[in-house]
């Protein structure tokens, strides 16, 4: 009888109805094949030959496979040395924007905040003026003397206002009775922050953190001027530098190519486009459930 009940509250769909879903079903995985298959091409140049990529202009899958790219990107190690200090930069550079972002936001979130819209329309103003690189430059360089340190990569983009105003809404949104409550407890100000409003709010702090994590690891022209250490370069600069020497791959001689030939500059991108990109597409898995959901609540509550 359950059964019958379950069957006669479903909603029956016409032809045309079923139709239509399965036509959007179709537009999203042609969508989806459409995003796929420029990265399975740059993953696939990566491991061809040169002979394969001056005469083919696309393939997913090279006739002879070649490690030769990776081999020309890794021979003097610096690439893991850049990994290294990338996953640095990114770690410690994302848990400063996370701290200054949620303890900016919440007390903006606060209705009994006495300054909350003065200082929200500083904040805001930042977004619109900029001073621009030169004294950006002078001020990291000659003021603060962070040229050389990874605090050039670290304070000046310690915030970001757009961020911050995303966290605010989403903290807005949460019920003001648990922080009623929390205070009839006995609970501080800084208690209920910490155990309440950052558990509850997991996904936007994981959506704006990767927002973070992953500015700092496509980053590298602040690295390009403040940065002149060559065991402090991030993975960005050090591919950079590995593509302009790319040219120079046939005069080679400290390297066997074997029977394949020295790696072509495409090739040399396209590896390096592969190592600078699969680290933090590690991290998508991990988040994809908060991602959604954080985003669209703290942008349009508030």
């Amino acid at each position: 009888m359950a059964n019958n009940i379950s069957r006669a509250n479903k909603i029956k769909r016409s032809p045309g109805d079923a139709f239509v879903q399965v036509l959007l079903y179709v537009i999203v995985a042609l969508f989806a094949i459409a995003t796929v298959i420029p990265f399975l091409y740059v993953l696939a140049g990566s491991f061809a030959t040169e002979a394969e990529l001056t005469e083919k202009s696309f393939f997913l899958f090279p006739t002879v496979f070649s490690t030769n790219a990776y081999s020309y990107i890794i021979k003097d190690g610096s690439i893991f040395r850049g990994l290294a200090n990338s996953l640095l930069v990114t770690a410690v550079g994302t848990f400063i924007n996370m701290f200054m972002s949620t303890t900016l936001a919440y007390p903006l979130a606060r209705s009994d905040f006495r300054w909350r819209n003065g200082i929200t329309n500083m904040v805001i103003v930042t977004m619109l003026f900029g001073g621009g690189m030169v004294p950006s430059y002078i001020l990291v360089v000659n003021i603060l003397h962070l040229r050389n340190t990874y605090w050039a990569l670290w304070l000046p983009g310690a915030i970001s206002a757009f961020n911050m105003i995303i966290i605010k809404n989403y903290f807005q949104g949460l019920p003001k009775e648990l922080e009623e409550a929390s205070h009839i407890d006995g609970a501080s100000d800084l208690t209920i922050f910490l155990k309440v409003v950052l558990p509850l709010s997991k996904p936007v702090l994981a959506s704006v953190g990767l927002f973070y994590a992953v500015g700092h690891w496509n980053a590298y022209f602040n690295s390009l001027l403040y940065i002149d250490n060559v065991n402090m370069k991030v993975v960005q600069q050090v591919l950079r530098e590995v593509m302009q020497q790319a040219q120079q791959a046939e005069t080679d001689e400290l390297m066997d190519w074997g029977s394949n030939g020295a790696p072509p500059s495409k090739a040399v991108r396209m590896a390096s486009t592969v190592v600078a990109t699969v680290p933090i597409l590690c991290v998508y898995p991990f988040i994809q459930k908060f991602f959604t959901q954080g985003v669209m609540v703290g942008a349009v509550k508030g």
